[in-house]
């Protein structure tokens, strides 16, 4: 029975980590430009500039690289790129406007940018973002292969932020679905699809997909939809972007409620494929992968129709997955300010 940390990802040590970096970081500006404080531990970041907040995001695509080198393919990985980016920025409600990228190689053909390049002209477009700036450095001393990483600018106005406050028991989460196994996971999906099932980058999956085929789908951008979304009448109430940690994240956006997933629609074939090679437990999968959903979006019920109605206009299924409570009983416990997940008939806290 495999699970992320023996991939060599130690989510609750990252946790650790992050905070041990940002318990030394104490300077701040004493001038108008400053944090948002309201925005610490949400999804993105944000200075104060006037009536607006610059709003930055980064990312990179972690191992998904070590995929798109096996496979000699690199026109996708710059989509994820951007779209792990976007995708964080939006959860505030405020709109990407520009990209800078950082390409640490240690070498490069002309072929290979074609393909970057490729790639982030068509996360740029899905986006609506322009890039602006950008750093390519040649490190064959420490780095093997090519690292792509980027940097995202976003605005929004004052008092038009969506921080999650306002989100209570009633509330229902609707889920945008994802195109696949998106960009986190990656150490755990290869792990058991080369490592335990000694599969080859173009070998065929079960249900007829190629592995490169399936783990190099790219990230799917939610932009455009959920701009719509909160731009419409809607009173969008809560965003959350699935990714590392799967749906552990979503308490970020209220910390005094319970987000009871309990009716997720069938997991896609990838993250069934990966669960019965790798023997995976249902909660080290939930916890690992996106499941299927790649995006949340907290609202009352009477608006849960209009949601959907938008994100299917940008052909991405939409369904209610869950809602919201003030407590829910696990195991004969009750729990509060967690997230839980239903599913087979079984509660995982999400923790």
């Amino acid at each position: 029975m495999i699970t992320y940390k023996d991939a060599g990802v130690d989510i609750y040590k990252e946790d650790k980590i992050i905070k041990a970096l940002v318990s030394q970081i104490k300077f701040k500006r004493t001038d108008d430009i400053k944090p948002a404080e309201e925005l610490a531990g949400h999804y993105a970041g944000a200075i104060e500039f006037g009536n607006y907040y610059l709003v930055l995001c980064t990312d990179g695509v972690g191992s998904k690289m070590i995929v798109a080198e096996m496979a000699d393919k690199f026109d996708t990985v710059p989509i994820d790129m951007i779209a792990m980016n976007v995708n964080d920025a939006i959860c505030i409600g405020a709109e990407p406007v520009a990209l800078v990228d950082y390409m640490a190689v240690e070498d490069i053909t002309e072929d290979m940018a074609k393909q970057i390049g490729k790639g982030l002209n068509e996360g740029l477009k899905e986006s609506n973002i322009n890039i602006i700036g950008g750093e390519t450095a040649s490190l064959p001393d420490m780095v093997k292969g090519v690292d792509i990483a980027g940097t995202v600018l976003a605005i929004a106005e004052k008092g038009k932020l969506i921080l999650g406050k306002d989100i209570k028991k009633g509330d229902v989460i609707v889920g945008l679905s994802s195109a696949g196994i998106h960009s986190n996971g990656l150490s755990l999906a290869r792990k058991v699809l080369f490592d335990i099932a000694g599969l080859g980058i173009n070998d065929k999956l079960s249900y007829g997909k190629t592995v490169a085929e399936e783990l190099l789908t790219p990230t799917r951008i939610y932009v455009k939809p959920v701009m719509e979304m909160i731009n419409s009448d809607v009173n969008v109430k809560g965003l959350a972007h699935i990714t590392g940690g799967g749906f552990r994240k979503i308490i970020r956006l209220n910390k005094n409620i319970v987000y009871l997933i309990d009716n997720l629609p069938e997991p896609l074939p990838i993250f069934k494929e990966i669960q019965n090679i790798g023997n995976v437990k249902d909660e080290e999968m939930f916890k690992t992968f996106n499941m299927g959903i790649g995006f949340c979006v907290v609202v009352d019920e009477k608006d849960a129709e209009e949601i959907i109605k938008i994100s299917e206009k940008y052909n991405i299924s939409a369904s209610i997955i869950g809602k919201i409570e003030d407590e829910v009983e696990v195991n004969g416990k009750v729990v509060k300010n967690t997230v839980v997940v239903d599913y087979n008939g079984k509660k995982m806290i999400m923790e």
